[in-house]
């Protein structure tokens, strides 16, 4: 049986026009609202499946005001809008609705967003409920297995961080009868990796006494409530937690996400979580949690008493990272929370087959990224095939993609494959999405629908079993807005976009980058370029990168070929471009020493922790090993924390 659908529209004609369209094709109208009170009467009391929503309306509400409650109670969307310039379609998109149809628009345009919305809703209904299935399943898995309280703490870190992202995850216990709890904290420093932080480290790391430290820590009140603060609420909650007040100073952090619960050996518990973004939760973060209450419940019920004794006591408890099969990222480098945040989002989608949408600037990485979703998803073993639709002649695409028969036009000698045929069963990347011709966007919209293909000049409709990945550097809304991208492509393709940050948004990696870069082009070019200098770094941080990654890849090769030394003293930027050094310092950006510590820690994991000896990390660090510990020592660089 057809959806039910709640028409919204101010206009009698358009309204009564949608509602012979729809009655036709057989879906059940709900009701025609001409203002946002009366959809709200309407939902309350007809409960549609979908609701078509105009933007403009009656009073002081507009349907984007509405889509915020639609979102929110779960109810799919599609707007409907003659107006649908930039500003209109920016603002719109926030709510995440399920399609956008610009008037005027045919029968045929409306049944096809119908169907859009109707694969996404369903996708993301199908898609939260295997996620959730799969995440209470792993839990379960940590509390049967045998391990100390560090063991079982990261591992439900882990299997939590591709649901509810966070920089940070402090846990604080005590028993019902006491007043004294203990607190830990478990910071994210890469894809699956975090470091354990105690009273003992966080004196070091804050340079703070261990007696003030405790202070704090006995001060604040631990979480009784079940909240999410953001922004001014994140910020007002911090006079009330020393404790959370230090983390926040320390790291940036500008929201949180509270859940506190009781054990059944009757510890009262409360796992809280910290994100630098000052919206970095929402409602839907806090049910989820809510669902996952005995399961995490179970989890620190199966971690034994004399574990969780002692650590009452503000012992240190020593970092053992458990073995974790750390997903093929290939050679993405990088550890700030912004790329850490696309990671997550390709470990979360890798394993379906759902289309992806890359976005972002040219020289950002979208290939690599692509390479990542193909690798650890189920075809990684089939093929992966990549066209960049910028590349083509137009009169060649529709051959490339969907091949042609021998004879179909002059100069076809032979049949041709194309690029989905030799892409079965496996991935295909149309890279430059936003350059292919409106007239072949149609032919693409149908593979998508319909899974299959006609070859040119041939007779039969071949289906296929491909998986999509788009990739663009254009913003699509514009190019919708502007005709030159179909609406219906855009939305059918939207089902999963990924946003790559340019390198101004994540420069904390830029360090990483530039000494990943510089080893390469070491090895490549046959120099003994050992390291780059302060102010080289400094001169790179304040830089604005408009070519991204691609740009400092080739600025190192060229350092490289140029250096007269074994360190690279100058590196030659593009005046025009540069930034103020009091513009990057307002940002986060890990300092100097920060990114110091960082790559320290990155060597001694190479080296398994090892200082001394033949490949040990002071020599590749070319320093002496009691130069090496004083600086260990210095940035509060303990061996334990290296796995």
């Amino acid at each position: 049986m057809k959806e039910k659908i709640l028409i919204v529209e101010d206009q009698f004609v358009e309204a009564d026009y949608l509602r012979m369209m729809l009655t036709q094709a057989g879906y059940i109208i709900t009701g025609i609202a001409r203002s946002v009170s009366q959809a709200e009467q309407l939902i309350k009391s007809e409960k549609p499946d979908f609701v078509l929503v105009d933007i403009f309306l009656k009073g002081r509400q507009t349907g984007i005001d509405l889509a915020k409650q639609l979102s929110a109670d779960n109810i799919p969307f599609v707007y409907l809008s003659a107006n649908s310039d930039e500003e209109v379609l920016n603002a719109a998109k926030t709510t995440e609705p399920y399609g956008f149809l610009v008037k005027p628009f045919r029968e045929k345009d409306l049944l096809v967003a119908l169907e859009i919305a109707h694969y996404r809703h369903k996708h993301n209904q199908e898609s939260k409920w295997r996620n959730e299935k799969q995440l209470t399943k792993d839990l379960f898995n940590i509390e049967k297995e045998e391990g100390n309280w560090n063991t079982k703490v990261i591992e439900t870190a882990k299997v939590l961080q591709k649901h509810i992202p966070f920089d940070c995850m402090e846990v604080k216990y005590k028993p019902l009868e006491s007043r004294q709890y203990s607190c830990f904290a478990f910071m994210r420093t890469g894809f699956s990796e975090y470091q354990t932080i105690d009273v003992n480290s966080l004196s070091t790391m804050s340079g703070r006494p261990m007696e003030e430290i405790k202070g704090q820590l006995e001060q604040s009140p631990i979480d009784n409530t079940a909240k999410w603060y953001n922004g001014d609420d994140f910020k007002r909650l911090l006079s009330l937690h020393p404790m959370k007040a230090l983390l926040a100073k320390m790291s940036g952090f500008s929201s949180n996400l509270v859940l506190p619960f009781i054990s059944s050996d009757s510890y009262m518990f409360s796992l809280s979580f910290f994100r630098r973004l000052e919206e970095g939760y929402n409602a839907e973060h806090l049910d989820l949690l809510f669902r996952l209450q005995q399961p995490l419940i179970a989890v620190m019920n199966s971690i034994a008493a004399n574990e969780k004794r002692p650590a009452l006591s503000f012992t240190s408890i020593p970092h053992r990272k458990a073995a974790d099969p750390n997903p093929d990222f290939g050679t993405i480098i990088g550890k700030s929370p912004a790329l850490l945040n696309v990671m997550d989002l390709v470990g979360q989608v890798a394993y379906s087959d759902t289309s992806v949408l890359l976005l972002g600037e040219s020289g950002t990485g979208k290939e690599k990224i692509a390479d990542a979703i193909h690798n650890l998803s189920t075809r990684k073993n089939k093929p992966f095939i990549k066209v960049n639709c910028a590349a083509l002649p137009p009169t060649l695409i529709e051959s490339e993609l969907f091949g042609h028969e021998k004879g179909a036009f002059t100069g076809a000698h032979d049949k041709r494959i194309g690029k989905f045929e030799k892409a079965a069963h496996g991935t295909i990347l149309l890279d430059e999405i936003g350059e292919m011709p409106l007239e072949l966007q149609v032919k693409l919209l149908r593979v998508l629908q319909e899974k299959e293909i006609e070859r040119i000049g041939g007779r039969d409709t071949l289906k296929i079993n491909v998986r999509i990945i788009a990739a663009t550097n254009k913003n699509l809304e514009k190019e919708v807005a502007e005709g030159r991208f179909r609406l219906d492509l855009y939305y059918r393709l939207n089902v999963f976009p990924v946003r790559l940050p340019p390198l101004r948004e994540r420069k904390e990696d830029i360090p990483a980058l530039a000494y990943h870069f510089m080893n390469y082009y070491n090895y490549k070019s046959g120099k003994k370029i050992s390291g780059i200098s302060d102010n080289v770094l400094t001169s790179m941080m304040a830089y604005n990168w408009p070519g991204n990654i691609r740009e400092l890849e080739h600025l190192i090769e060229r350092s490289i070929l140029l250096a007269r030394g074994s360190l690279i003293e100058d590196i030659q930027l593009p005046a025009i471009q540069k930034t103020s050094a009091a513009s990057v310092e307002s940002s986060y950006i890990k300092t100097i020493h920060e990114n110091e510590r960082d790559y320290i820690i990155s060597i001694l994991k190479k080296c398994n922790g090892r200082i001394w000896g033949a490949g040990a990390a002071a020599e590749i660090l070319n320093i002496p090993p009691s130069t090496l510990k004083s600086r260990m020592k210095k940035l509060g660089i303990k061996k334990e924390f290296i796995p």
